[in-house]
């Protein structure tokens, strides 16, 4: 099977994918989630004339040449309206946020005033409107506010809860089956044997999958038997997405293909023209998408950045992030190959706001150190001639 280009894998990875079912949840718990349906105000907001600040309620006319004396006649404040009129010469004490009384159309602050008793001086004019926050000013009862789609961050949060939701309907989160596979691993926190190593990969991709909106489900490590593998996969059938660790390749002990391709997956593809990540298995059982990712944990994160991250979006109906930025390099980048190259690298903005990329001395993929220290990925194309410092390139962020 030749190596596919990155663009038509993820096209075919992305291919029919429908969103997931929706559920109801708490306001309290709807940060990050992303929404189903459309969010319309229960209320009108504010719902009725409210003082913008601490001040005095007049009528404009009585204020239009200062000095003015007016007549104190009672008293607003948030939660207490004043429950008679504001007539010609008088005035009512209102608070921030309180309703205006009716008779008054303007609130003159009580920096521009002085009081003696129930006598009110007014020190400056006002235009009708001063200091009054409109009824509806913010929103109407009935508009809609809030799409499907949306990332419920702080923001939208707050604005739900305004419009008087205590529970939104949002996507249910994509289930990401995760099996590491090969005997020579251990999980983190064992001691490793001779001949072995600790399975770091399950949790980085755990991480990312929630950071995308995702569940993870860590089906722990298969051995390199069929009878493990099928056991492990067989726990992933109600998953969304079964992600596999390692063993996917053509060796005499990669048995995950096989075993995958035995319980009914339909193989896609299994090589990408790109580095690191070029034995990269993708394949469908049924609704279930399968990706088989390289057991090297940074070409297995890196084809989650490119691949899996845009899966868990699509199923949520949510804007891929796939799209890259451009930035200017900050020192001189050898000529590319014949794969398109994710090169580890830290992205930042000068003190003008330009972004600028600096690519990691070493690009050695067995090196978690290296991404970790990394939030970027520059993306050189295939053949792409060698450049220098100052020229653009495109950079996929890894902020994940």
């Amino acid at each position: 099977m030749a190596l596919l280009a990155v663009d038509d894998a993820l096209a075919r990875i992305l291919d029919g994918v429908e969103t997931t079912g929706s559920e109801r949840v708490p306001l309290v718990e709807a940060a990050q989630r992303i929404l189903a349906q459309d969010v319309a105000a229960t209320l009108t907001q504010p719902p009725f004339d409210a003082s913008a600040m601490d001040g005095y309620a007049v009528r404009a006319v009585d204020v239009a040449r200062v000095p003015a004396v007016l007549t104190l006649v009672g008293e607003a404040r948030a939660g207490q309206s004043f429950a008679d009129t504001v007539g010609a010469g008088q005035c009512a004490r209102i608070f921030t946020g309180a309703p205006l009384p009716v008779g008054a159309d303007t609130i003159v602050i009580q920096e521009n005033t002085t009081a003696d008793g129930r006598a009110v001086t007014v020190l400056s004019a006002a235009e009708p409107g001063g200091n009054i926050r409109p009824r509806g000013g913010d929103f109407a009862q009935g508009e809609v506010l809030l799409a499907p789609g949306r990332m419920l961050d702080a923001r939208a949060i707050l604005l739900a809860a305004a419009m008087g939701h205590g529970t939104l309907s949002v996507r249910r989160k994509p289930v990401v089956a995760i099996l590491a596979t090969g005997d020579e691993l251990v999980e983190p926190g064992q001691t490793p044997g001779p001949d072995q190593i600790v399975s770091s990969n399950p949790y980085g991709l755990a991480a990312m999958i929630a950071a995308a909106g995702g569940e993870a489900r860590l089906l722990g490590i298969a051995g390199d038997t069929r009878a493990a593998l099928e056991a492990k996969i067989a726990a992933a059938d109600d998953a969304d997405v079964l992600v596999t660790i390692g063993g996917a390749s053509v060796g005499d002990h990669d048995l995950v293909g096989p075993v995958l391709k035995s319980r009914g997956m339909a193989l896609d593809f299994w090589k990408i023209a790109m580095r690191p990540g070029k034995p990269m298995l993708f394949g469908r059982m049924g609704a279930q998408r399968v990706l088989g990712l390289p057991g090297n944990p940074v070409s297995a994160m890196i084809c989650a950045r490119v691949f899996l991250v845009p899966l868990i979006e699509r199923l949520l109906g949510h804007a891929t992030t796939t799209a890259a930025v451009r930035a200017r390099l900050t020192q001189p980048m050898k000529a590319n190959g014949d794969r398109l190259h994710y090169m580890r690298a830290t992205m930042g903005r000068d003190s003008a706001g330009v972004l600028h990329v600096t690519p990691q001395a070493s690009q050695d993929s067995s090196l978690t150190s290296v991404l970790a220290a990394s939030n970027a990925l520059i993306v050189a194309a295939i053949n792409a001639p060698a450049l220098t410092a100052g020229a653009e390139v495109d950079v996929l962020p890894m902020d994940f």
